[in-house]
């Protein structure tokens, strides 16, 4: 029986910081606001001119990944990439990664489940290996949001919210029992789907309908979120499904050793680390430095938590994510 094992992991974020006070320089808002709602100070967004995009900072992040893992490009068997903000409507960014690489004719899936697609990706991938079909897959999640966000009081309760950055994980075939990912949990609820969602542009509504349809007051090619009700729904669903996995194991929660989140809301994580009496070393946030980079923001965190010796071998760390869709996500890997 194969096992998955993650044998790299690499990250990257734009150098372009974009404080509070500098969104407060574009809407109506400020730091206190800012912080107080979502605890973030501070995000990284692309700068035009700096040959960045939701790709190319894949493979950043992906060659971190490789040279950690002590493998090669030619080692890849497969890449399987979560984005909700790909560079073109098609192709995938799959695909751009595989040529921006030099990686050869294997297979490059695309998941689009916005928040969770990074727990997704790394449950497609993990079943692969499991199954024996490959050996070592490349996982990465990446976002532009920057590019696809209201800069004005109208939006603000969205975009200063969100970041851009990528993160990536190596997994490997593993023969040792008990250790790697142990299991991933998955689901969706699609009634609720627009409550945080981006209508258009998209085959329905292109975008000069979309111009002419729609007042300036009103543009359905920004991003929609109902924050309270996804704030409610997140918290319940993110204390399901960690539960879920931990069950799925034989796992109390004092087990955990390590909680990583997806970054959406720092209130958001407080809330789940209050409920599950968790002390400050088992949860990891860095929503307050990167803003939520949504199918990145796992990624990212799991591997500064990695570099900072906070996930050590023989660790039980547990990832969850709630999102878009909905759908929200756990895996339970053990280090």
């Amino acid at each position: 029986m194969y096992t998955s094992r993650i044998t790299g992991m690499g990250k990257y974020v734009p150098e372009n910081i974009v404080t509070n006070d500098d969104l407060s320089k574009l809407m109506d808002t400020n730091d206190a606001w800012i912080q107080e709602r979502t605890g973030i100070k501070e995000r990284r967004h692309i700068k035009k001119g700096d040959g960045n995009s939701t790709a190319v900072m894949g493979v950043k992040a992906a060659e971190m990944a490789l040279e950690r893992a002590k493998i090669s490009k030619d080692d890849i068997d497969m890449i399987v990439f979560a984005t909700l903000s790909p560079d073109y409507y098609f192709p995938g960014c799959g695909v751009q990664v595989q040529e921006l690489m030099g990686i050869h004719t294997c297979p490059a899936i695309d998941v689009r489940n916005q928040c969770s697609g990074f727990v997704y990706a790394l449950s497609v991938a993990d079943q692969f290996i499991k199954t024996g079909m490959y050996k070592n897959v490349l996982v990465i999640g990446s976002e532009n949001h920057s590019g696809g966000l209201d800069f004005t009081t109208r939006g603000r309760s969205v975009s200063v919210i969100f970041g851009d950055g990528a993160g990536a994980a190596v997994l490997s075939r593993s023969e040792v029992e008990g250790h790697g990912i142990l299991s991933t949990h998955l689901h969706s609820e699609g009634k609720h789907a627009l409550e945080l969602s981006l209508k258009g542009p998209s085959t329905n509504h292109w975008v000069p309908q979309l111009i002419e349809e729609n007042p300036q007051e009103d543009i359905p090619y920004y991003p929609y979120m109902n924050g309270q009700f996804v704030f409610k729904n997140a918290v319940v669903r993110f204390s399901e499904v960690i539960m879920e996995g931990l069950k799925a194991n034989n796992l109390e929660v004092s087990d955990i050793d390590m909680l990583v989140p997806h970054q959406a809301n720092l209130r958001i994580s407080q809330f789940i680390q209050k409920k599950f009496q968790l002390s400050d070393d088992q949860v990891y946030n860095n929503i307050q430095r990167y803003g939520n980079t949504t199918a990145a923001s796992i990624p990212i965190a799991l591997c500064e938590a990695w570099e900072e010796g906070k996930v050590k071998e023989g660790d039980t760390v547990v990832l969850a994510a709630f999102g878009s869709g909905f759908t929200w996500a756990s895996a339970v890997i053990k280090w």
